[in-house]
């Protein structure tokens, strides 16, 4: 159920809250354990919990993912790509399918929201700046992405972040290094992990990621994907219009989206030497 605290944070615009969450969150709290109006869901259409204006996402971070990859090895400091604002869809929404030889593919990652501005934070300041968690689903279109390293061009097609359900607040997840992953497609389950199976934690990657880029309230970073991506099942599996998408990370929730067809006439050039390489982000 959705309980409306508009009126008592004073604004219906998430980066606001997050921003002010020190002063506005306790009376969000307060609200909701008073005698308040509950909302069904199915009176509401969710939005993305959040417009971030920088999203990067941390790649071979599990070490399941880098054992199922042939060419892969483990990092020696924290690889990050971004996806870009236009990609941020939410619950429900679709991800538009730009045709099968796009190779489209799945990943469900903790996303980790930001809630002050972070620039060269350590390690040890890393899990202050964070204001909560969610699910993100890191969709790829694998031939663009290995066609001469076109990496960001291939995780960056309009849809390809679904963002959801909601955003957890820091405080209702004492040990986010120990939540359970899992993506489903038509209900067959393709991904289940552990975030204790990560490379490098996620103190690691604030600091790592907070380098040289000032990450304002409401970005958010996310922490890589487990094995199962459909790229290197054998044999292959990738996405097809129609298909349900349903990734689920403990103590946040389940994010659905469907896949339709929104093709695009290109055609890739039928030369072996633009084939695919053999490793995935």
């Amino acid at each position: 159920m959705l309980v409306n605290i508009t009126d008592t944070v004073g604004t219906n615009v998430m980066s606001q809250l997050i921003t002010d969450h020190q002063r506005l969150l306790p009376r969000a709290k307060a609200s909701i354990m008073g005698d308040c109006a509950f909302i069904p869901f199915k009176e509401v259409r969710l939005l993305p919990p959040v417009q971030p204006s920088v999203i990067l996402c941390s790649g071979l971070n599990y070490k399941s993912h880098v054992e199922e990859n042939p060419l892969a090895s483990l990092l020696k400091v924290p690889r990050f790509f971004a996806k870009l604002p236009h990609t941020v869809i939410g619950p429900n929404d679709p991800i538009r399918h730009p045709g099968e030889e796009f190779q489209v593919d799945w990943e469900v990652e903790l996303g980790v929201v930001f809630g002050k501005e972070s620039y060269r934070i350590n390690q040890h300041q890393a899990m202050d700046h964070i204001f909560g968690y969610t699910i993100l689903h890191d969709v790829s279109s694998r031939f663009i992405q290995f066609m001469e390293a076109n990496e960001t061009i291939g995780k960056n097609f309009i849809s390809f972040c679904p963002i959801g359900p909601c955003i957890v607040t820091k405080d209702e997840i004492e040990h986010p290094e120990k939540l359970r992953l899992s993506l489903k497609v038509n209900g067959v389950i393709k991904q289940d992990g552990s975030n204790e199976d990560w490379c490098f934690p996620l103190p690691r990657l604030i600091e790592w990621a907070s380098m040289g880029i000032s990450l304002k309230p409401g970005d958010i970073i996310s922490t890589g994907t487990p094995q199962g991506t459909g790229y290197f099942r054998q044999p292959k599996e990738f996405l097809q219009p129609g298909d349900c998408c349903e990734l689920e990370i403990s103590q946040i929730g389940r994010l659905i989206n469907t896949v339709i067809a929104d093709r695009h006439p290109f055609q890739p050039v039928n030369d072996p030497k633009l084939n695919p390489l053999n490793h995935a982000i």
